[in-house]
């Protein structure tokens, strides 16, 4: 009896009911005839109460399962699937309510659809997720009720549900497909002119038309009697490794998402990419002490490991260490490397202090300093200005733009690589660089 009442639930309609009721009978005190009427209309609700109690309540039923898939890509819309089948030979209408996890601060969620009877239906939504971890889902409600539409009855199903957030894997297989179809520059990568012959010998060929005419090797074509050019391939096995600063500085939201997951996401997707072309990857990650330390493997299973790890990273609200950063480096990277470092600089004294260890590092490798630009202050600076407040307002904003590219420029002026990039453009735009550098060659 008490999970009877448990799973009945009256709906809006059987109170509509009990309103227009109670005020025929309020009408009634100066209408005597309306009186005996009023409870005709009484004994009517409640037969159709007892019978859709009863066609609800039969041996038939509803069952509903949630399908999840097996992980989250973080910062990306994932479908979840709710399947339903009616077992009851009249249609009804079910309500759902699924308890998402508290990640997503949502708890409104309430949709409807309606099932013939004896048929399936399936319903399906997206969540987006912001943070990387395990989120659980609670339980999935459903509330039939059938055409007279006065009461329901509560079904419930899957109970505690847990999917794993990982970095963006949707994101990092969508760039894979644009590098292996060769179409980068269709999503803003340029096109880069190889300067030199910074590549690998591979064979040695017939000249056809088109082939440059610099690399014709001459003794072979003394031998065969007919050109021969020099065939190469881009140079492969260099080791590079992504290094993520998960200081204060990246705790930074932006759209819902940490600098940190940005510059996570990126590290998944670019280390894919350098590992499609045949170079070794690793990862760092570093705040006032060093975290995880991959070294540069060139396995492609290898991203597996990298993706464990990625998944485990997270910010601590505490100022990094770079000298610590350029010893380790010093004492556990031998090989000249290229290192992509992602980071933040608000301020260009900040910068300044921890030059001395960029230069330091990048007297024995390639080093990109990666760091964010802020959306918000672009818009505020780009924004007219009616009074006081906002011209001041537009005038810090311009000066914390300014110090952004004077910070490019001095790195620059001593030869480290940058990329300053709006969080969204974070991922193209280290891809590019790393294209870049390796058409040039400066690896």
């Amino acid at each position: 009896m008490i999970k009877f009442f448990k799973s009945l639930y009256v709906t809006p309609r059987f109170f509509y009911a009990l309103t227009v009721i109670a005020v025929l009978f309020l009408i009634s005190n100066w209408s005597t005839p309306l009186y005996g009427i009023v409870w005709l209309f009484v004994l009517a609700l409640a037969v159709l109460v007892l019978l859709e109690l009863t066609m609800l309540y039969s041996s038939s039923s509803v069952k509903g399962e949630r399908i999840l898939p097996e992980k989250f890509s973080n910062s990306d819309q994932n479908e979840v699937a709710i399947q339903l089948q009616n077992k009851y030979t009249f249609n009804i209408e079910v309500a759902i309510i699924d308890e998402l996890p508290v990640q997503f601060q949502m708890r409104d969620f309430f949709r409807k659809t309606k099932i013939p009877g004896k048929d399936r239906s399936t319903y399906a939504y997206s969540v987006r997720p912001v943070d990387r971890g395990e989120y659980i889902f609670g339980k999935l409600n459903c509330y039939a009720t059938s055409v007279i539409g006065l009461v329901r009855r509560r079904y419930t199903f899957n109970n505690e549900q847990m999917v794993k957030v990982y970095p963006s894997f949707i994101q990092m297989k969508k760039y894979d497909f644009l590098a292996i179809d060769n179409r980068l520059s269709h999503i803003g990568l340029k096109k880069i002119r190889k300067i030199g012959h910074t590549m690998e010998f591979e064979q040695i060929k017939e000249y056809v038309v088109g082939d440059d005419v610099r690399t014709v090797n001459w003794k072979a074509t003394a031998k065969h009697a007919q050109l021969m050019v020099n065939q190469y391939q881009d140079e492969k096995m260099q080791p590079v490794y992504t290094i993520i600063d998960t200081s204060r500085v990246m705790k930074m939201p932006f759209d819902g998402l940490k600098l940190v997951d940005y510059a996570i996401n990126s590290a998944l997707a670019f280390s894919n990419i350098a590992l499609k072309k045949s170079d070794k990857v690793g990862l760092i990650d570093f705040s006032n002490k060093i975290g995880n330390f991959l070294p540069a493997r060139a396995k492609k299973t290898y991203l597996n490991t990298i993706l464990d790890t990625l998944y485990n990273t997270d910010t601590k609200f505490l100022d990094s260490d770079f000298g610590l950063l350029q010893a380790m480096i010093r004492r556990r990277i031998t090989h000249r490397s290229l290192l992509m470092l992602y980071t933040n600089f608000e301020h260009i004294s900040s910068l300044r202090r921890q030059l001395p260890y960029l230069l330091a590092i990048a007297k024995r490798h390639v080093l990109v300093v990666i760091f964010f630009e802020n959306p918000e202050l672009r818009n505020l600076s780009e924004t007219e200005a009616t009074n006081v407040p906002e011209i001041f307002d537009q005038t810090i904003a311009q000066q914390f733009e300014f110090d952004k590219k004077l910070m490019v420029r001095e790195l620059q002026q001593r030869g480290i690589q940058t990329v300053l990039t709006a969080p969204a453009d974070l991922t193209v735009n280290t891809i590019n660089k790393y294209l870049e550098i390796k058409a040039k060659g400066l690896l």
